[in-house]
Parts: structure tokens; sequence; C-alpha cells
């Protein structure tokens, strides 16, 4: 039996060692390091955890605080109350209602009437008009109203200069008192010339409603002295206040005697 197993192993020792191919061996070496991995990797095992069941809490509602139109939020800007604000401003700024339109538009056009009105007066009235609007000499002694008698000549400048206000003078009291210009260049009043004593023009001479004289003012004077003079006439007061006033006037010696064609003329 020695012997017999002895023959045995010489044979094993004999034989040669078995052929593997690449790709077998590759195969069992990865499938080695996979299995002693798999035994070096610890063991994890599931955690296990009591839950108890709880319904979930709701947060409580926020409530959001009233919106007041007059109260602003901080960082923003209500649009509908600015745009009011800036509407009812414009409204009242820049667009008057109707009755201020008409009431500037009245005040206007009174204002430019009184501004031609007083262009006219001041500026536009020239001697030629008063001498137009004259009442005849004749007339006014026979009318029973007191009479202001002015004598004049186109060529006197304190003449021009006065004819403005006795203009206006004139329009306040034309129909209580007559108004007489009488042209000293005219020879149809020498008599009047010498009856009143005329040195220097414009001369005036105050009437009551007889034709008897009250006093005579002479060149340019203040008008207040006119007016107050008139209006003494006007209310049939015994005397007038400025009698005998004499100012700057023209020399009736420089007169440029001349005839007048018609002898019912004033002029």
């Amino acid at each position: 039996m020695a012997r017999v197993a002895s023959s045995h192993f010489g044979l094993l020792r004999e034989l040669p060692p078995p052929r593997l191919d690449p790709a077998d061996l590759h195969r069992r070496l990865r499938q080695a390091t996979v299995l002693r991995l798999r035994s070096t990797r610890p063991l994890r095992l599931p955690k296990m955890a009591c839950l108890a069941e709880s319904k979930p809490v709701e947060p409580p509602p926020i409530e959001s605080p009233p919106e007041d139109e007059n109260t602003a939020q901080p960082g923003a800007v209500k649009e509908g109350s600015q745009d009011a604000s800036v509407s009812q401003s414009v409204n009242s700024v820049e667009f008057p209602n109707k009755d201020i339109n008409r009431r500037v538009a009245l005040a206007s056009t009174l204002a430019a009437v009184g501004l031609f009105i007083s262009a006219r007066l001041d500026f536009g009235v020239s001697l030629k008009d008063l001498s137009a609007a004259a009442i005849p000499y004749e007339e006014a002694l026979a009318n029973g109203k007191p009479t202001v008698v002015e004598f004049y000549a186109d060529w006197c400048e304190v003449c021009r200069e006065l004819a403005p206000q006795i203009f206006q003078v004139e329009q306040k009291f034309r129909n209580q008192v007559n108004f007489v210009m009488l042209n000293v260049d005219n020879t149809k009043w020498e008599q009047e010339l010498d009856e009143f004593g005329v040195e220097g023009i414009p001369h005036f001479a105050f009437l009551d409603k007889d034709g008897n004289e009250e006093g005579n003012v002479v060149g340019r004077l203040p008008k207040q002295y006119f007016l107050e003079n008139v209006a003494a006439l006007a209310n049939s007061e015994p005397t007038i206040p400025h009698a005998r006033v004499v100012g700057q006037y023209s020399s009736a010696e420089a007169r440029k005697v001349h005839q007048v064609v018609d002898p019912r003329s004033h002029g």
C-alpha cells in the first residue's frame, strides 16, 4: 500500500501544472475581490423609530390692518389720492369758474372803456370841439340860466392846454349852466371885450341867471377853481369862491382881428 501511495504522489509531482485562461483568471480574481469587500463592510441595521401621529398645526391667520385713505404705506403712494389732490388743486388754481371769468371780463371791459374816456377827455378835446358845443351868447342871456363866458383864441397855447379840463366840467353841469365861447379874433365881440375888460386869455366870466357878472378868472389855474365857481352858479349861490384870480395867460393884444361872415357865429 505504501508503495502504491508513493507511486501516486510521485505521479502528482510529475504532472505538469494546469493551464488557466487569462480571461477566466481575471474574472475569478474580480469575484474574489468583490467577496472580500462584502465580507469586510460593516452590517448596517435599519433604524427603528416610533413616531406619534399628530395633526399639523396651522399658523394663525394674519389680519391685515384696514386700509385708510389718509394713511399712506411706507414706500408706497396711493395713486387715487394723489390724483384727486392734484385734480382739486388744478381745479381751484388753474381753472376758475365761469362766474369769476365773467367778472374778470366785465372788469376788463370797464377798465378799457374808462381808459378810452379818460384819453378822450384828457387828450382828444380841442378848442374847436368846445366851440361847436357852445351855446350862442344871445341865447345864453335869454334862457334864464347862469352862464360861463370864455374868451379864447385858436393860437392861445394856454387855451388849448385847458380845453380838456373845461370839457369835463361842462359835461357835469351842462344842464344847469350855459357855456359860451367867444373868439377874441372876431371883431364882432369888440364891445364884450371892453365890457368884461379882457386883457389876457383864456378869460372866464361867471354870470348869474340875470346876466350880471359875479367874477372872473384868467389864465392857467387849478381845475378846482373853475369847478367850484361853476358849482356855485349851478346852486344859485350869491357869490362865487374865486371871483378875481389871475394865472399864466396869453396877451389879448396879440389877437388876429378878422370879420366872421356869419353874424350869428360865436367863433
